[in-house]
C-alpha cells in the first residue's frame, strides 16, 4: 500500500479533483516535500543554465573555440553521472531527505567556486564538481515525491515537479539579461556564478520541514543489507530494465542538452541578436517549456509513459529540423517555433520522474533511478561537444540538428521497457 493511500486511509486527503487535486491529495507532508523537491530542481537548473548563457563571454574571456567550450558542458553531465549514481545510494542507505540536502549543497558551492576560477582549466574542474551535486538532485527528490504520489496521479506530480527546471531557468534568463546588461562581459560571467550561492538558503526549509514518506522509508529500513547496491540493479530481475532505461536516457538527455547548451549561442552568433534579444527569444521556449512539463505529466497518466514519451520524442526531432532551417531573415519566426520547440522537449521528461520509479523496488528506487537517468546524461552529453566541433565547418544552426540522434535512440529504447502506468510502488 502507497503512502498516499495510507494517508487516504486515515481521513488526511479529500480526495477532491480539479487541477490541483493531485496537491491536495499527497497530504501537509507531502506537499513540504513537494516543495523542497520543486525548489531544489529549479535552483539546479538555474546554477546549470550560469555556463550556457555565460559561454559567449567566458569563450571570449579565456580564448575559447566552440570545442572547448562545449566541452566545459560535457564535463559537468558527465560528471553528474557519478554524482548521480552516488546520490541514489545515498538516498537508499541515509534516507531521502538527507541525500537531497547533500546534493543542494554540493552544487550551490561548486558553482559559486566557478566564479573564482582564475584559468580555464580550473573553471573545467569547478565546473566538473558542480556536476556531482547536479547530477543527484533530480533523482533524489523525485523519488521523495513519488512515494507520496498516489499511482493514478503520480505522472502529473511529478511532471510539476519537472516543471521547476523551466522556472529555474527562467529566473537564470532574467539574472542574466540584468547582470550582462549592466555589468562588462568579462566581469558579469563570474557574477553569474556567483548568484548559484542562492540554493543554500533551501536547505534550511529542507532540513526544517520535510520529511521522507513514512510507509517507503519503513520498507527501505527492512531491506538491510539489499538497500543501495549497483549489483542489485544489474542483477537478472532488474538487469533488463536497467539497460534500457539507460538508453532511453541518453537519447533524451542527448538530445535536450544539445539544445539547451548550444541554442543561447546560436541565437547569438547565427542569428545575430543581441543580450536582450537573445533573452526575449528564450522567454517563449521557456514558456512552451514549462506547459510542456505540465501537459506531458497529464498525459504520461492519460497515455502512458511510453507513449508520451514516443509522441513527444517525434515531435521534438521534428521542431528541432525546422526550428535550425528558418531562413535569414525570418526572426519572427524563429521567436513563434521557440514556443513548440520548448514545450515537446520539455513534455518529453515530465514521465521519467515516474516511469523509473515504477521500474525498481523501494530498496534501489534511488539507486536505479539515480544511475539511469544520470548515466544516460553522460553518454548523451557528448552530443554539445560533438556539436561544439561541428559548428566550426557546419555553423551553430546546422550542427543543432544532431540532437534530433538522440531522440530517435529513445523511441528505440522504448521497446525494450515495460508501461508502468497505474502502478503501485513495491
Amino acid at each position: 500500500m502507497s503512502t498516499a493511500q495510507a494517508q487516504s486511509e486515515q481521513g488526511e486527503l479529500p480526495g477532491g479533483g480539479g487541477p490541483f487535486g493531485w496537491l491536495r491529495d499527497l497530504g501537509p507532508r507531502g506537499r513540504r516535500a513537494f516543495g523542497g523537491a520543486f525548489g531544489g530542481y529549479a535552483l539546479d537548473s538555474y546554477d546549470y543554465f550560469t555556463l550556457p548563457l555565460s559561454m559567449v563571454a567566458i569563450g571570449a574571456y579565456f580564448g575559447l573555440d566552440h570545442g572547448q567550450t562545449g566541452l566545459l558542458t560535457t564535463v559537468t553531465l558527465v560528471v553528474s553521472a557519478v554524482g548521480g549514481a552516488l546520490a541514489g545510494i545515498l538516498a537508499d542507505r541515509i534516507g531521502r531527505v538527507k541525500a537531497l540536502m547533500i546534493t543542494v549543497i554540493t552544487y550551490a558551492v561548486f558553482t559559486v567556486a566557478c566564479g573564482f576560477a582564475p584559468t580555464y582549466e580550473t573553471l573545467m574542474v569547478c565546473r566538473a564538481l558542480q556536476g556531482f551535486g547536479f547530477g543527484g538532485e533530480w533523482a533524489v527528490g523525485a523519488i521523495l515525491v513519488a512515494e507520496y504520489a498516489s499511482a493514478k496521479e503520480r505522472g502529473r506530480t511529478l511532471g510539476a515537479v519537472q516543471s521547476a527546471w523551466a522556472a529555474g531557468w527562467a529566473l537564470a534568463v532574467i539574472v542574466y539579461t540584468l547582470v550582462f546588461h549592466y555589468v562588462d562581459a568579462d566581469t558579469a560571467w563570474r557574477v553569474m556564478f556567483w548568484t548559484g550561492a542562492l540554493p543554500a538558503l533551501l536547505v534550511i526549509y529542507i532540513r526544517r520541514h520535510v520529511s521522507d514518506a513514512p510507509e517507503a522509508a519503513e520498507q527501505r529500513r527492512a531491506a538491510g543489507s539489499g538497500r543501495g547496491s549497483f549489483a542489485a540493479i544489474f542483477k537478472k530481475d532488474l538487469l533488463r530494465a536497467t539497460f534500457f532505461a539507460t538508453l532511453l536516457s541518453t537519447g533524451v538527455q542527448g538530445g535536450y542538452y544539445t539544445l539547451a547548451t548550444w541554442v543561447p549561442t546560436y541565437l547569438k552568433t547565427d542569428r545575430g541578436l543581441t543580450v536582450v534579444g537573445t533573452g526575449g527569444y528564450l522567454t517563449f521556449l521557456i514558456s512552451g517549456a514549462f506547459l510542456g512539463y505540465l501537459t506531458g505529466g497529464v498525459l504520461s497518466d492519460r497515455l502512458g509513459r511510453k507513449r508520451n514519451i514516443q509522441l513527444f520524442a517525434v515531435l521534438s526531432a521534428l521542431c528541432i529540423l525546422v526550428y535550425t532551417h528558418i531562413p535569414s531573415g525570418a526572426n519572427t519566426l524563429l521567436l513563434v517555433l521557440g514556443f513548440p520547440l520548448g514545450f515537446c522537449m520539455s513534455a518529453i521528461f515530465s514521465g521519467f520522474g515516474s516511469f523509473l520509479s515504477e521500474l525498481y523496488p523501494t530498496a534501489v528506487r534511488g539507486t536505479g533511478q539515480g544511475f539511469t537517468y544520470n548515466s544516460g546524461r553522460a553518454v548523451g552529453a557528448f552530443l554539445p561537444t560533438f556539436v561544439g566541433y561541428l559548428s566550426d565547418s557546419w555553423g551553430v544552426g546546422g550542427a543543432l540538428t544532431l540532437g534530433a540522434i538522440g531522440y530517435a535512440l529513445a523511441v528505440v529504447a522504448l521497446f525494450g521497457l515495460p508501461e508502468t502506468r497505474g502502478q503501485e510502488l513495491k
